[in-house]
Order: structure tokens, then sequence, then C-alpha cells
């Protein structure tokens, strides 16, 4: 029995990870580099990608960028809409959505997202890593590199390699802050004296050695002791779970393949180029392990071997457990039917968050410590002040008109009830009521928020009258 057999039996696989030694010493990995229809389609996606993240921040709506979060003024433009800190409940409840989303996302399709759309693996595996290749070579090729000691040819090419990591990551540091701040500031950072921007060209520093330690040195151990997700698929996952899965009713017993033998063995020859390509260093053919991120670099690499040696190819593929061991079809179970429920309610409340929701955000409340006021013509009258948020990008002039009650409204020190835009307008005014209608202590009025006599919203609010009523 071979040692990759005597581990995957004895489980001593999970003992450790394969990233560190006995001692707890890094152990560096040097993935071959991987090739095939999948890492062909990974990299079709992930120039997807990498245009979606590099130009969305230049793509403005009517002058205005179509995507911002602007944590520091605490303004938030999503796809041309503006949100503001009073929207942050709509916020809270798409992070419950995104939440059930993952469990969901994953209990179905395992670590999909973490293989073909994590930002992490995406830019260290479709980005810097295809750097590395250029500069230093192959796996086998880095290796040998890093142990040959230095030379002139190693430090050249480590130079060069640290200027590509540093340029990158100050390309990613620079596309993220224009998320923050917009792109309009970040070319004042460019065109204006440093000294004007001086926070923000630190921040951007940060951000770019943060990046530069991430993807130079972090790198797979971000996604194997940083990251939480992997460690909740333990829970997430079933064995109906899609994955990335050894198929070992067919490959075991593996052994070495000879050239026109009667093969009697599996059909895994045990050549390891799926351990070779994989980037976080594990045996796929020892089941699922929080390591893998489901990149499907063993899927191409094993198919490559199967079809050189003219075996049937999906030895290693996307499957269930329960797929493999009992060889029937994938099932949409009840757990998987349940999590779709409670997403699709979460998505309705959100979308009616979302379309429900007002331009102005209106709030009038009565004055504190000021009691009613008896007026001519057999009127009262109450004291409120008000607050109006315009969530646009242009001036609105408004209109408070009563909806429930016979009287009127009158502002304080103003004729108009204009609100700038991205603004807010504040002040008091006066509601005056007949009196036969202030029966009670307090009595409920209904507030119409008119904009060119189309009306936009409702507002309550409480009249107080006499003990008793008039």
């Amino acid at each position: 029995m071979n040692d990759s057999n005597s581990k995957q039996e004895s489980g001593s696989f999970r003992n450790k990870i394969a990233t560190v030694d006995e001692k707890g010493k890094r152990l560096w990995l040097f993935p071959h580099k991987p090739s095939g229809k999948l890492y062909k389609a990974r990299t079709w996606a992930t120039l997807a990608y990498l245009l979606v993240f590099f130009g969305l921040p230049f793509i403005k709506y009517d002058g205005h960028p179509v995507f911002l979060i602007n944590i520091l003024e605490r303004r938030f433009i999503l796809f041309g809409q503006i949100f503001w800190p009073q929207d942050f409940f709509i916020f809270a409840l798409g992070m419950v959505v995104f939440i059930v989303f993952v469990a969901l996302f994953t209990v179905v399709f395992g670590r999909v997202f973490c293989g073909w759309t994590c930002p992490q693996t995406i830019f260290m595996e479709m980005v810097f890593r295809k750097i590395e290749y250029l500069i230093e070579g192959d796996g086998p090729a880095q290796k040998r590199l890093a142990q040959a000691g230095w030379s002139t040819e190693r430090a050249l090419r480590r130079a060069a390699k640290l200027v590509a990591f540093w340029l990158v990551s100050f390309l990613i540091a620079n596309t993220f802050l224009a998320y923050i701040i917009g792109v309009d500031e970040l070319g004042k950072l460019v065109s204006e004296p440093l000294s004007k921007h001086l926070g923000t060209f630190i921040s951007l520093v940060v951000f770019t050695s943060v990046f530069f330690f991430v993807y130079l040195w972090l790198r797979e151990q971000v996604c194997t002791v940083i990251c939480p997700y992997g460690r909740m698929q333990g829970v997430l996952l079933d064995r109906d779970s899609i994955i990335v899965a050894y198929d070992y009713k067919r490959g075991e017993k593996r052994g070495k393949f000879h050239k026109n033998e009667e093969r009697t063995l599996g059909d895994c020859i045990d050549c390891a180029q799926c351990v070779k390509v994989c980037p976080t260093g594990i045996d796929i053919r020892n089941g699922t392990q929080l390591e893998c991120v489901n990149c499907t670099a063993c899927i191409d690499a094993c198919n490559h071997m199967m079809e050189a040696v003219g075996l049937p190819t999906g030895l290693i593929r996307y499957a269930s457990e329960n797929n493999i061991a009992k060889k029937r079809k994938w099932v949409f179970t009840w757990r998987m039917k349940a999590y779709s429920v409670v997403m699709c309610i979460l998505l309705g409340i959100l979308v009616w968050l979302l379309t429900s929701r007002t331009d102005v955000g209106v709030t009038i409340l009565r004055t504190p410590g000021q009691l009613y006021q008896e007026q001519a013509n057999n009127q009262m009258s109450n004291l409120y002040n008000y607050k109006l948020l315009n969530k646009t990008f242009k001036a609105k002039e408004l209109e408070l008109k009563p909806e429930n009650f016979e009287g009127s409204i009158k502002l304080v020190g103003e004729t108009k009830l204009v609100v700038p835009q991205n603004g807010i307008t504040a002040g008091s005014m006066f509601v005056f009521i007949n009196d036969k209608e202030v029966k009670n202590r307090k009595t409920t009025l209904k507030i119409g928020v008119y904009e060119g006599g189309k009306k936009i919203t409702t507002i309550s609010t409480t009249f107080l009258g006499p003990f008793g009523g008039k």
C-alpha cells in the first residue's frame, strides 16, 4: 500500500493542513500551471469579472456614479439609487438575504463561489499566479529557483515579481478607493498637490500594502486559515451537495499505469497530477476537505491524464457524495427546498422595500414642551418640527397638505418647502385644526407630502388638545 492510500484509510491527512509541517513551519507551495476546458472557462469568467470590477467605478448615470460605498460620508449609491443611514434597515435585510443565499448555494453547489467568483481566488490564481508563471516559470521551475540559492537570475526575477505585484496591488487599491470616494475625488488625488489629500494618499498606501502582503505572502493561507467560509462548509454541506469529488468507486484500488497492460486495478493511475496542480496542496482523493476551494484544477489535470492513457474522463468531477457512493442522480432534497422557500420570501420582502422606498424621507414631530393654542375662527394650533431628507440628485419643491382633518399648515419663516439635492431641510410649522375635531387629548393627524401635485407619501403625527377634548 502506498503512502497516499495509507493516509486516506487512516484519516491522518485531516490532522494537519498541507501548508504547515509537523513543527508548525510554513510549507511553501509551488503548484503546476493548470490547463484544460474548465481553466479556460475560469479565465473567460475572470476577464468578465475584472472588466466589471475595474470599470464599474467609472460608469456614471446623470452625472453621478452608479455604484458608490462612501462609508466616510455615510452615503451609498447602488445602481444609480442613493441610500442614506435612514435606509440602513434595507442593507441589514440585504445582508440577511446574502447570508441565507450563501447557505443555500453552499448546500446545493458546495464551494463553487470560492473557485469561480471569490475575489481572493480570482486575483490570487487568475491574476497574481499568472504573473508569477510568466516571470518565474511553472511550479517546478519556481521550486528549483527557490532551492538553488540566491543568484543574479533569481534576484532579477524576484525584483521583477515584486514590482509587478506592487503595481497590480496599487491598481486594485485605487479601484477600491474609487468605490469609496468616487473617481472624481480619486482624480483630484492625482492632479492636485499631495498636501491637500495626505489622508487619502495614506489610505491608498495602506490598501496597496495590504493587497501586496496578501498575494505575495499570505496567499492560500487566506482560504485555509483566515476565511470563515471554509469552516462554515463543514456545517452546511451534506451528502447531496455538489462538490469537486474523486470517484473512489471507479478509481480504487489505484496503481501505476503500464502500456499494453490488461488493467485489473481501478482507473486512478496514481500520477498525483491532481495534487501537483492544487493551489492549497491537498489530495482530492482523500475526500472533502476544508482547504478545497473547488477551483477545478484537479479536474482538468485528471481528465488530461485519463485521455493520455485511454481511460474515460470524469474520475474527478463535480458530483455529490451520494452520486458516487450510491451511483444515483442528483436529488433536490427537502433541506434545499426549505432554504429556497426562505430565500424567496426574503427576496420578496427586499424587493418590496426597494420598490416602495420613497425619494424623500419625512419626519414631523410635535415640538416638545409646547401646549396647544386657541386661535380665532374656532381653531386650535400645535407647533411642529419637520425634517425633510432628499434622497435624489435633484432639488425638490414639496408641499404639505392635511389629509384627514379640516385645517391648514403654515410654515414658520418660509414660503416654500425646497429640499436641495442630497440634502436636508429642517424647520418649524403650525398645524391649524377646527376645534370641533379635537375630541380627545391626543388626535391622530395624517399629513400628505406632495410634489408637483402628486402625493409621494403620508406622515402620521399627533395633535395635542385640552384634557377631555373640546
